[in-house]
């Protein structure tokens, strides 16, 4: 036993040593962690966020709410009414699915026109330029704004990142891309592409649609399980026999954790119907990403 406390005594000797030397070893400083943004803010910023008649409508919900605890002691109903009022409108809400759709399809429609004026021989901040004419309403502010800051004297490829970012698409930003290295090679062909991208976006748009009916369905049923359940709660809870058993504090509790576990189920269906948003290869944020790299 003495023998075996020796060893162990000595082991742990050389271990202090060891950590010693390895805490008087200099090392380069770690990069500094980007600084993230307070809680309290983000909060603050998805509250502005918010539509006004939703910001006013869950107010009023969580009046009603502390009306509802004060006459009838139902505690719960001040953190459910308010969110039902914030929730509901996203579980019912349709995709904007369609939206991101349209825009890609406007984006391969601009290349293409932007293609063919490049092919009659003008240069490429003329094309861009010619480009606003025929431009689509989804995408008509953003090339605008392309296109002013063009004629402000940008730089050909700090206006064409600038309308990356505005576009805030992975299409987007592959255009945009050719653009840029056709801007600073000067070399013919640059059409050619512009062509074949059109084609391969108008391709992933036909695709996209398919992708988005098959969508629709667990989206609807996302919906009908969602009105299904509000009717029935109601309907249920004007007898008052079926509430019955929750009006204990304890039954208040169990009530809240059930109805949290069912809106999330609710949610987490809603999120399978989405589409993710590829990624993207152009961008202010990714540029920043790679910096503190």
């Amino acid at each position: 036993m003495s023998t075996l406390l020796a060893a162990l005594a000595g082991a742990l000797v050389v271990g202090g040593v060891l950590l010693g030397i390895y805490a008087l070893t200099p090392r380069p400083a770690p990069p500094p962690r980007p600084a993230r943004p307070a809680r309290t803010g983000r909060l603050i910023r998805w509250w502005r966020g918010l539509p006004a008649w939703q910001r006013w409508s869950s107010l009023a919900a969580l009046a009603i709410g502390v009306l509802v605890m004060v006459a009838t002691g139902w505690v719960v109903a001040v953190p459910v009414l308010p969110a039902a009022v914030l929730g509901l409108p996203a579980l019912l809400m349709v995709s904007s699915a369609d939206r991101q759709i349209a825009r890609m399809d406007a984006i391969a429609e601009w290349t293409r026109n932007l293609a063919g004026v490049l092919t009659a021989g003008q240069g490429i901040e003329a094309a861009i330029q010619a480009s606003l004419r025929s431009a689509s309403d989804a995408i008509r502010p953003e090339v605008a704004r392309l296109v002013g800051r063009m004629r402000s004297r940008w730089s050909t490829e700090q206006a064409l990142r600038a309308f990356a970012d505005d576009l805030d698409d992975a299409t987007g930003d592959l255009v945009c891309a050719a653009l840029i290295l056709g801007a600073a090679k000067r070399g013919d062909g640059l059409a050619r592409v512009l062509q074949d991208l059109a084609e391969s976006v108008a391709a992933d748009v036909r695709g996209r649609r398919q992708i988005e009916a098959d969508r629709a369905k667990p989206r609807a049923s996302a919906r009908m399980v969602t009105l299904l359940s509000i009717g029935a709660l109601v309907f249920f809870g004007l007898g008052g026999r079926f509430f019955a058993p929750y009006s204990t504090p304890l039954g208040q509790l169990i009530l809240l954790v059930l109805l949290s576990c069912y809106g999330l189920l609710l949610w987490w269906l809603r999120r399978m119907a989405e589409i993710q948003p590829a990624t993207r290869i152009l961008g202010s944020q990714l540029r920043g990403r790679v910096g503190r790299r």
